[in-house]
């Protein structure tokens, strides 16, 4: 979120998002904070005593000494654990909505005069947004349980039970009831494009047009009148007024997957559609207003190309507004078996074949692929298994395999011959005992005391036996 990005490009100790109750205009609340303080309680007066001070003077805050500053009473801030503070003021239609505030408990490593000068382009950047994001945040009181949200997004195609499947349907859900600008983060395959969807379709523009474009799949020279439309005469072969998607989409959502691949020179353009709400088409003189809620996602990181220039920072942040990770397939594998029977009901109902399940083996071998690819790949598998099935097989297991393939299977699933010749049981016995501990030290994201709980053993025993088998959490830097 924006404190998080405000901490992370400033180096700040502690970075919060404070906003004004906007029914008493007397109350500031923390809504967003990154950073652990030392204590809370302390840390408070600062958030309080500063924060008044920014909706007093409706002005920026400095102080590079805070326990000496002689804008507060002497000895004031003396047990308070900070040294510098930054602040600065969230304004929508001249009234402060609240404000970004940074903290340092030691020397701030970027100058301060130049931190609050980015902090100040940050706050003027996302203070329309963030206004809205006080209505998000009344979702996130009140959650809705996992069994809840799996049934409610089913319909839907989304399909997962998975703790980072199910993180992502609350963030969805929260998203949804709001018009906040989304972004998705995730990798090629993911299904961001269903996630868009969904946000759309348990919002209040559910009845109005939900418009996808992918942005790389658009010639740089056509992009403009793909999004904007063009009059008649605007080029060659511009035999009438067309449409862009942006007007398709009035009213509704555009989803802009790819957004990395926009041209420099249309990203300054959009910029200016999502600052005054109007577009110009191609060859046109006259702008046209438009009221259009755009959800965009990315493979690519975003954040990554705006350090390198390649993608304008000032649209960054009017689209990193409620950012979402869309989770890949291997950080979600308990989720593969849910989603392989989907796809082979599908393709079986689509190829008029009996199939209805798979060889345990097969199971097996996709629970431990990597699938690069994501659910796009692991649906063009199952299709293709049950492409190779004969109208006769109810269970697909190996012999449908082609023959590259059949011979992994055979790798990942020893034969009982082999399991006797090769190893001994004791051998064999470590074996499974280490492949159920990694799954669940996957499965609860390395946190040793759930993993044991999952386990039914002692946390002392499972770092034990961690240690023994040689199992560490891989290196992830």
């Amino acid at each position: 979120m924006t404190a998080q990005h405000a901490a992370s490009l400033l180096k700040a100790e502690i970075a919060l998002i404070m906003m004004i109750n906007p029914q008493t205009r007397q109350t500031v609340k923390t809504i967003f904070k990154e950073g652990e303080p030392q204590s809370e309680s302390k840390l408070h007066l600062v958030h309080t005593h500063v924060s008044g001070w920014v909706i007093k003077h409706k002005t920026s805050f400095l102080s590079a000494e805070l326990k000496a500053d002689a804008r507060f009473s002497s000895n004031f801030f003396d047990e308070a654990p900070v040294r510098s503070v930054l602040a600065a003021p969230l304004i929508v239609e001249g009234v402060v909505t609240g404000m970004l505030m940074v903290l340092n408990v030691n020397d701030a490593e970027t100058p301060l005069e130049q931190g609050l000068r980015f902090l100040e382009q940050m706050a003027n950047i996302v203070a329309p947004s963030l206004r809205n994001l006080q209505k998000v945040q009344e979702f996130f009181e009140a959650r809705l349980p996992a069994s809840a949200l799996i049934s409610k997004y089913e319909a839907l195609g989304m399909l997962g039970k998975s703790k980072k499947f199910v993180d992502m349907l609350q963030a969805i859900k929260a998203a949804a009831r709001s018009d906040v600008r989304v972004l998705l983060q995730g990798q090629s395959g993911t299904g961001k494009e269903l996630v868009a969807r969904a946000i759309h379709y348990f919002s209040d523009r559910s009845d109005k047009p939900f418009v996808a474009v992918d942005c790389g799949a658009i010639p740089a020279n056509l992009i403009e009148s793909e999004l904007f439309g063009h009059v008649i005469g605007a080029f060659t072969g511009a035999a009438a007024d067309r449409k862009g998607l942006f007007e398709e989409a009035n009213a509704g959502t555009l989803f802009m997957d790819e957004i990395a691949n926009l041209p420099l020179d249309m990203q300054a353009k959009l910029i200016r559609v999502l600052q005054e709400g109007e577009i110009r088409p191609l060859g046109g003189n006259k702008t046209r207003q438009v009221d259009v809620r755009i959800i965009s996602a990315s493979s690519a990181a975003l954040r990554k190309l705006m350090e390198k220039q390649q993608f304008r920072e000032d649209l960054f942040y009017r689209l990193h507004v409620y950012p979402i990770n869309v989770p890949s397939l291997h950080e979600r594998q308990e989720d593969i078996p849910l989603l392989a029977n989907h796809f082979l009901k599908k393709f079986s109902e689509k190829q008029g074949k009996p199939a209805e399940s798979f060889h345990e083996e097969i199971l097996d071998y996709m629970q431990e692929q990597p699938w690069a690819g994501n659910i796009r790949e692991l649906e063009n598998f199952v299709e293709r298994l049950v492409t190779n099935a004969s109208p006769a097989d109810k269970i697909l297991g190996r012999e449908i395999l082609p023959p590259e393939l059949r011979k992994k299977v055979r790798q990942s699933t020893p034969s009982d011959t082999a399991f006797v010749i090769n190893k001994s049981l004791q051998e064999h016995l470590a074996e499974i005992e280490e492949q159920l501990i990694r799954q669940a030290l996957l499965t609860n994201e390395w946190n040793q005391s759930q993993a044991a709980r999952a386990l039914k053993i002692p946390e002392q025993t499972l770092r034990y036996k961690m240690g023994k088998l040689g199992i560490a959490k891989p290196y992830s830097g």
